[in-house]
């Protein structure tokens, strides 16, 4: 059933009452599907018929850039073509390897999302791109190839990029049911972060375009074109991202935009991706109406210039970011070198580098970490204030007895406080569902949104909450990768069960994502295969 009749409760109270009805809880979990089949999983892979298919090259192999300079300063540009299109693409939403199990075969994908189901699609829009026709196109990671929907007429020009991503929410609500919307925004924060690493590896920038309505979104990657998407499930606008080389002149995020695609020919029909779904849940279409964008002005915040620490090994770019993976188990007697931990709490400080540069604002979101095992470090509750007044605002809102002992050794940019030196494993895996990937990893942490003042201010950032989650959590699968070891998300956990753990009684501070770091088992049941057939290796690190 619904929350409510629109004229009934406004888009503010919508997103409210959403979030709690989507809550799990020691006594229940949110509404969901009773039972799973499997075999009846909708397909991970749209493709739209009728459309031309330009077949892309594979690449990652040639790609010298390490991994470190992402962030440490940009490599130098490559071309903004075809193949440089290709490359992105590949090394952001490519397929990364085939996995399977007995009958069963999946696909692994560089962005991760929950439950391995990848609601997220992906638009390119090109303008002036050598080797690529103006217009709209889709990308479809399976066979690493763009469809061609929209032609629009050749002018001259500089080489412009964007990349649209939209949900399929179907696809997270047919095992998630209505929390699913939760998920799929969080997995556009994933999308953002896989896209905005592999163009910080083509000396390319990757920034938010802001100020967008939902409507024009949708436009701009056809999505509101019906007769194209009648009796398939829909898809839903989320973002658009500009792309451009760094050694360019800065241009409007927007400046280039095909005006042209209304006069374009256009093709193409969607597939649909589950003949016979067994439940509804209509919740989902109407938190998703109540945080859609507006063209509502946008005051950006600058970001600030910190030191960064020296990362671990010498790994390439294409190496990490093809190799991420989620852990399904971890070691639970390895501990973690404190380096390695300060260099991946260091990473998530928002600064004017990659990838905290995909967009100006001011950081929401503010782990709260259950450390286990790390080298020099004892055991306990911390939390990680990323911005300059959230520290304040998080002591006033957690418990009153809580220590905001200053951690010895941490480096002075690292604004990391102890709470409560304990062992905090049982804890951290009863609130993340009784998973033990939280009690068996080196640390856990919860990422505490500032949460009601924003969702009053403008209901869509409920949206880019979870964006911002989701980053987080993609900055800690890379670094995890990177230093050797393995992350995983976690987005099930008991919300109201952790706020009250950390004496949260109101709405200031909401819980959104959890995640896991430590060194991972290996399932030597488990076979991996290429992703695609004939692609080269990548060369090991150095």
């Amino acid at each position: 059933m619904n929350i409510a009749a629109p004229e009934v409760l406004s888009a503010v109270d919508t997103v409210f009452a959403y979030h709690a009805r989507t809550k799990h809880t020691l006594a229940r979990y949110a509404p969901g599907p009773e039972t799973l089949d499997w075999d009846a999983q909708p397909d991970p892979f749209r493709v739209f018929a009728g459309v031309p298919r330009v077949a892309l090259p594979l690449a990652a192999h040639r790609l010298e850039t390490r991994f470190a300079e992402i962030h440490d300063g940009p490599p130098r540009p490559a071309a903004l073509d075809a193949d440089g299109v290709a490359l992105l693409l590949e090394l952001s939403f490519g397929l990364a390897a085939w996995k399977e199990f007995g009958p069963d075969r999946w696909a692994l994908r560089c962005n991760p999302s929950s439950g391995n189901l990848h609601p997220t699609e992906v638009y390119a829009l090109t303008a002036h791109v050598g080797g690529l026709a103006d217009g709209l196109h889709h990308y479809v990671s399976r066979d690493h190839v763009l469809e061609q929907r929209c032609r629009a007429p050749a002018r001259a020009g500089t080489p412009r990029l964007w990349i649209g991503l939209s949900s399929v929410h179907w696809r997270e609500a047919w095992k998630y049911g209505e929390r699913a919307f939760r998920y799929c925004q969080l997995d556009i924060g994933h999308a953002l972060g896989a896209l905005r690493y592999a163009a910080g590896a083509l000396g390319w920038s990757a920034r938010v375009v802001e100020g967008r309505d939902a409507a024009s979104l949708a436009a701009l990657m056809g999505l509101d074109r019906a007769a194209d998407f009648s009796g398939v499930e829909p898809e839903d606008a989320d973002v658009l991202v500009a792309i451009e080389p760094v050694a360019m002149p800065r241009l409007d995020a927007e400046g280039g935009i095909p005006g042209a695609l209304a006069e374009g020919e256009w093709a193409g029909r969607a597939s649909l991706l589950d003949p016979h779904p067994l439940y509804r849940w209509p919740i989902i279409a109407d938190v998703s109406r109540a945080t859609r964008a507006t063209a509502a002005p946008f005051a950006p915040a600058a970001l600030p210039s910190l030191p960064v620490l020296a990362g671990t090994g010498n790994a390439r770019a294409a190496e990490i970011l093809l190799g991420r993976r989620s852990a399904q188990r971890f070691d639970s007697r390895f501990e973690m070198p404190r380096a390695a931990f300060f260099r991946m709490l260091d990473a998530l400080l928002p600064r004017a580098a990659a990838p905290w540069d995909i967009w100006e604002r001011k950081p929401a979101l503010h782990p709260v970490l259950f450390v286990h095992r790390v080298e020099g470090l004892a055991p306990g509750l911390y939390a990680l204030p990323r911005g300059e007044t959230a520290g304040q605002a998080l002591r006033a809102g957690l418990r009153a007895d809580f220590a905001w002992e200053p951690v010895e050794g941490a480096p002075a940019h690292v604004p990391l406080v102890r709470l409560v030196q304990t062992d905090c494993r049982g804890v951290a895996r009863t609130v993340s569902c009784h998973q033990a990937i939280a009690s068996d990893s080196c640390f856990a942490m919860s990422m505490l949104a500032q949460f009601e003042e924003p969702i009053r201010t403008d209901p869509a950032l409920y949206r880019q909450l979870h964006w911002e989650a989701g980053l987080l959590g993609h900055v800690l699968y890379l670094e995890a990768e990177a230093a050797g070891l393995r992350g995983t998300g976690i987005g099930c956990f008991f919300d109201d069960a952790l706020h009250e753990l950390l004496g949260l009684a109101s709405l200031e501070f909401q819980a959104l994502y959890h995640f896991t770091v430590g060194r991972p088992h290996s399932d030597d049941r488990i076979t991996t295969s290429p992703a695609y057939e004939g692609r080269p290796p990548i060369p090991a690190r150095g």
